[in-house]
């Protein structure tokens, strides 16, 4: 097992756990209490811990939670779910969640448990999706527990196994098949073959699961180093069909010369090949981008009669598709903003040559704005994917020009010389569409060079004209 040097997180939960120990000793509850699930898991495998904890018990935890609010451990009263026999409270920054050690029974047609009842550790164990997440940690002792005796040689074996028939895990709660995929390329693990089997045949209950859960799971995979990988499982277990239907297209849609794969398999190579280090947009944002930039080919794939295949303005509306889905996924309007704008970006870097204009580079670097570096990066990807004895375009040379003509006037300066007010009460207009188009004439003037940014005078005289020429279209 690896290790790895404390992360700020780890130390507020190595915190946390400290004064859970401390408030607990001489209590009815000193060594009943148990870390169960990833933070035991990731711990046992030296991987880097979660910032929140499970803890489980034979007892009530709900009696627990308001013991520790009580006793001051935790800053707020919990948050409580009855029916469940859990509660959550924070202990500093760190959420904690406790478990009464129950057993469970499901409708068919919800992964939420019908019935539940208080169980032992044992049993509590039999109802989690792999076995690998049944060990225990006594939270005083520090012994590590294997209810199910299977638990720890799986974790060496780096095995995925259900602590039950296979079918019967996933079929109460399909969202475990998602993580199954999940932690398989997450933890490097692979999928016990009867599991596997299991996520063939019952890949369709997905749909019970409400979209923003299959979302959550989806963007952690996305958060991966090896998403690409984790892409092609759900492909070829059908999980994907469940949720992901845009991207279907791209599976056997062939490409032209430049390329050696469909676009699916360019894409996840992409999505392999871009690097999202140092950047302050999310990894798995960068991926997604990654994943969608080509999206718009199936829809736009033409073949020429020399048999030349073309995907005009695939990256326009490759932008519209990604947003219907992300949209569908229940993403934020920030994230589907980002992400939609490198779609809608990726091919322009990919035509820059030395004969671009100094404006043109403006333009790139206006339009990309706090994406400039993502967008490139993504462009890289997307080049590295393609058969490398092709020439492209040379996006470390057009790093370099960015920084030239940014180091002659920077961007800030790219903006027109006039307001909205200005040019509102000059010319006596409402707030318009007008006047936007106004302000946006004026600072493309300043990014050709034609205007210089301090240029009022100049600047209303443009304004003028433009205005004049709207009128005379109108009329």
């Amino acid at each position: 097992m690896g290790s790895h040097p404390p992360s700020s997180s780890e130390g507020s939960v190595s915190d946390a756990l400290q004064r859970l120990r401390e408030g607990l000793a001489n209590t009815p509850y000193e060594g009943k209490v148990y870390l169960v699930g990833g933070y035991v898991r990731d711990k046992l495998l030296g991987r880097p811990l979660p910032n929140d904890v499970d803890l489980v018990l034979e007892g009530d935890a709900l009696q627990l939670a308001q013991f520790l609010f009580e006793r001051g451990i935790a800053a707020h009263p919990p948050v409580v779910y009855p029916r469940f026999g859990t509660a959550m409270v924070h202990i500093g920054a760190t959420l904690v969640e406790l478990v009464t050690a129950r057993a469970e029974s499901y409708h068919d047609a919800s992964r939420k448990p019908q019935q539940v009842r208080p169980a032992t550790l044992y049993e509590d164990a039999l109802r989690r999706d792999f076995t690998v997440n049944t060990l225990l940690e006594n939270l005083h002792t520090g012994e590590i527990l294997d209810p199910l005796g299977v638990g720890w040689s799986d974790l060496q074996a780096k095995v995925l196994r259900t602590p039950r028939a296979p079918r019967e895990t996933f079929y109460e709660d399909p969202l475990r098949m998602l993580r199954a995929v999940r932690f398989a390329v997450q933890l490097g693990f692979t999928i016990d073959p009867a599991a596997y089997q299991a996520i063939l045949e019952q890949a369709e209950r997905l749909a019970i699961v409400s979209i923003e859960r299959v979302q959550v799971e989806f963007t952690r995979l996305m958060d991966s180093p090896q998403a690409a990988a984790g892409l092609q499982m759900l492909l070829e277990t059908r999980l994907l069909h469940q949720f992901g239907q845009p991207l279907l297209p791209m599976v056997g849609c062939t490409q032209n010369e430049y390329h050696l794969y469909d676009v699916w398999g360019h894409s996840l190579k992409t999505v392999e090949y871009v690097n999202p280090e140092g950047l302050e947009l999310p990894a798995w944002e960068l991926r997604l981008a990654a994943l969608l930039h080509d999206v718009g080919k199936p829809a736009t794939r033409t073949v020429d009669a020399d048999g030349s295949v073309h995907f005009y303005e695939h990256d326009r509306v490759g932008a519209q598709i990604a947003a219907e889905w992300l949209r569908t996924m229940r993403y934020s309007n920030a994230t589907i903003e980002r992400v939609t704008t490198l779609v809608r970006l990726h091919m322009r870097p990919g035509f820059y040559t030395p004969e671009w204009s100094d404006s043109a580079v403006r333009r790139l670097v206006r339009d990309a704005g706090t994406l400039l570096e993502p967008l490139l990066r993504l462009v890289e990807a997307d080049i590295k994917a393609q058969r490398h004895d092709v020439v492209h375009a040379d996006i470390a040379a057009l790093r370099q020009r960015i920084a030239e003509v940014q180091s002659k006037q920077p961007h800030t300066r790219w903006q027109s010389p006039l307001t909205g007010t200005q040019i509102m009460e000059r010319f006596g207009l409402p707030p318009s569409p007008l006047v936007g188009r106004i302000k946006r004439y004026l600072e493309e003037q300043v990014i050709e060079g034609n205007l210089a940014p301090d240029d009022t005078e100049t600047a209303w005289k443009l304004a003028e004209a433009f205005l004049r020429e709207k009128t005379a279209d109108r009329t």
